[in-house]
């Protein structure tokens, strides 16, 4: 008698569900963060074309704003549409404590505020001042807006 071998059954359970061959996934244009704590209540962000690759939580201690919870959850993501990203983004963030996402687009930093969002390239460093002031105004504390270029 043929017995499958066991620890290939035991690989198999272990192994996520994919729709296609992980080889074949498609790159995707963008890679970003979004903390989950800083969504409106009710909001969604569910822009087409976008990919949760990993969630965790993250104790921030004192790094944490007054209106922040000590403990975030944090959601990297990639998508194929960065103005769908920027704009679900800027609906579904909460305008109260000071939050804000961040992702790259190729060469260029995007920044989105709840209602807002600053796109800049490598040495637009006006954009990238405009950011930091619209966030000082939104409440994010000095030391969370340390985004790289």
């Amino acid at each position: 008698m043929n017995r499958p071998n066991s620890r290939a059954r035991r690989h198999r359970r272990t192994q996520p569900f994919l729709s296609y061959p992980r080889a074949s996934v498609p790159p995707m244009a963008i890679t970003g963060t979004l903390i989950g704590d800083g969504l409106r209540p009710g909001a969604e962000f569910a822009p087409p074309a976008t990919r949760i690759t990993r969630v965790y939580r993250l104790d921030q201690g004192t790094a944490a704003g007054p209106a922040q919870p000590r403990i975030w959850t944090v959601i990297d993501f990639e998508a194929d549409d960065a103005d769908a990203v920027a704009h679900a983004l800027a609906d579904a963030l909460n305008p109260d404590g000071g939050w804000y996402a961040d992702f790259r687009d190729g060469p260029d930093r995007v920044i989105v505020y709840a209602g807002a969002i600053f796109r800049y390239a490598p040495g637009d460093t006006d954009t990238r001042a405009a950011a930091i002031a619209h966030g000082r105004a939104a409440g994010v504390p000095e030391h969370q807006l340390d985004w790289e270029g």
